[in-house]
């Protein structure tokens, strides 16, 4: 297979993998009752860097903070967040995640992580820095075609 072809071959499974994220996100959705900008947002709550304000979702999200407000409802009602008390001002809210969000990352995301661990696992040390390499540069040019068609908008 020539490199033009091998390019071609990656170009369509990386479309493939990302029909299997997207299929992913949606049974994750679905199990938790959750929709994809909900789930979006309770992934940022459940980065390890602790509860968010609002303000702080809303621009992770790119939502109107009126929108961000109904997202963090629905994760209330969801039972998924919880708005507490900013300890550093107590004019100001935060959004935390659940005991029961912590379940759910335990039973939906860990399994994830542990095949693909399994998965990696079969490589060696220099593939896995190419594969890396691959990922990070992938990562760049999604997000500068992000870009590129932010800026055609009408």
């Amino acid at each position: 297979m020539s490199k033009d072809e091998l390019v071609g071959v990656v170009a369509t499974h990386l479309r493939l993998l990302q029909q299997s994220f997207d299929a992913f996100d949606e049974a994750a959705a679905t199990a938790l009752g959750l929709n994809r900008t909900d789930l979006r947002a309770l992934d940022l709550l459940l980065q390890d860097d602790g509860p968010l304000s609002a303000g702080e979702l809303s621009n992770a999200l790119k939502l109107s903070p009126a929108a961000t407000t109904t997202v963090i409802d629905r994760l209330q009602r969801a039972g998924l967040a919880e708005r507490i008390p900013d300890p550093h001002n107590r004019r100001r809210v935060l959004v935390a995640t659940t005991d029961a969000a912590r379940d759910a990352e335990r039973e939906i995301y860990a399994p994830v992580g542990v095949a693909g661990s399994e998965a990696l696992a079969r490589y060696t040390t220099d593939q896995l820095t190419t594969i890396l390499d691959f990922l990070r540069t992938a990562r760049q040019v999604q997000e500068e075609q992000v870009t590129r068609i932010a800026d055609i908008r009408p």
